[in-house]
């Protein structure tokens, strides 16, 4: 297969860019800097995409390919100025909408488009298991999501089959929430957060990889897919399984108050959570590679 992957240089795009490579697929990434890209990922063609929020990709790299991934998105872990705001919505609905526009004037135009979204479609939602039926809340996450898969979806008028990934929280030492968790419980000062009863919809990033591989390759696949672990976990639990792998006590309460005061808007998305379920996955037939918190934890964490 060809495939061109956006956001190649990111955690999860460098894994998926391996993981295509592996089974002998051909890469074409574009990046800002496809020289560092080229160098990072090695048997990919590097192209150059230097304004995402401001122009088309080039044609070139979507010619002829049978698909496309698109992850480019701003981190949201990060404290929420109006600006960091503007870029988090504009680094997806912006390159998006380019990215589509570029695919409308391809001749021989890719069958698959696989866009990155996230859970943040659900909101805050309480203890109700959530699936893909569920309609978008009306935070700022979720307009960022709705209006993210919106312009994914116009890939859908030129006849395209268009895959929506809602991704929860990854598990990944190298990056995302679990590494800004590690060392406060390597400390022994880490714990449940604003009472720790908010559900953390997670999945270890081999499964995001998988998932997405699956995404790729299954003609079924469309429309919204949660990439979700089967069994979401209260933040509570997931602070007592990470303690039990680290060794590490994991009883240090962190209030809600605390984390406002670190982080501003964007701690609602610690502070609250959904019990978002995967149930696309599991219809279509996916087989997680990691379904078990506390043994995705030893991966993600390196105490297998």
């Amino acid at each position: 297969m060809k495939v061109t992957v956006t956001g190649a240089t990111g955690t999860l795009g460098r894994d998926l860019a391996g993981a295509l490579l592996e089974r002998g697929d051909s890469v074409t990434v574009l990046s800002r800097e496809p020289r560092r890209a080229q160098s990072t990922l090695g048997g990919v063609r590097a192209l150059e995409w230097k304004e995402p929020k401001a122009a088309e990709p080039p044609l070139e790299a979507l010619e002829a390919q049978d698909a496309v991934v698109h992850l480019l998105g701003e981190p949201v872990a990060q404290r929420w100025s109006e600006g960091a705001k503007e870029e988090i919505r504009d680094s997806r609905v912006l390159s998006t909408r380019n990215l589509v526009n570029a695919l409308a004037r391809t001749e021989r135009r890719p069958q698959t488009l696989v866009s990155q979204s996230a859970t943040g479609w659900y909101g805050p939602r309480g203890d109700e298991p959530v699936d893909e039926s569920a309609p978008a809340a009306g935070d700022f996450l979720a307009q960022v999501v709705s209006d993210w898969e919106a312009e994914a979806s116009e890939a859908g008028e030129l006849g395209m089959r268009v895959v929506l990934t809602r991704t929860g929280v990854v598990l990944s030492e190298s990056g995302g929430a679990l590494e800004k968790m590690l060392p406060f419980f390597k400390l022994g000062v880490g714990g449940p957060v604003a009472g720790g009863r908010q559900y953390v919809p997670w999945i270890h990033a081999d499964d995001v990889v998988g998932a997405l591989l699956f995404c790729l390759d299954s003609p079924d696949a469309s429309g919204p897919v949660n990439l979700t672990a089967p069994e979401p976990v209260t933040n509570g639990e997931l602070s007592k399984a990470l303690g039990r792998v680290l060794g590490r006590p994991a009883v240090a309460p962190v209030p809600a108050l605390a984390v406002k005061a670190l982080y501003g808007e964007m701690s609602s998305i610690v502070t609250t959570g959904a019990r978002v379920v995967p149930r696309r996955l599991e219809e279509l037939g996916y087989h997680f590679r990691r379904p078990e918190l506390e043994a995705a934890l030893r991966s993600a964490t390196g105490k297998e």
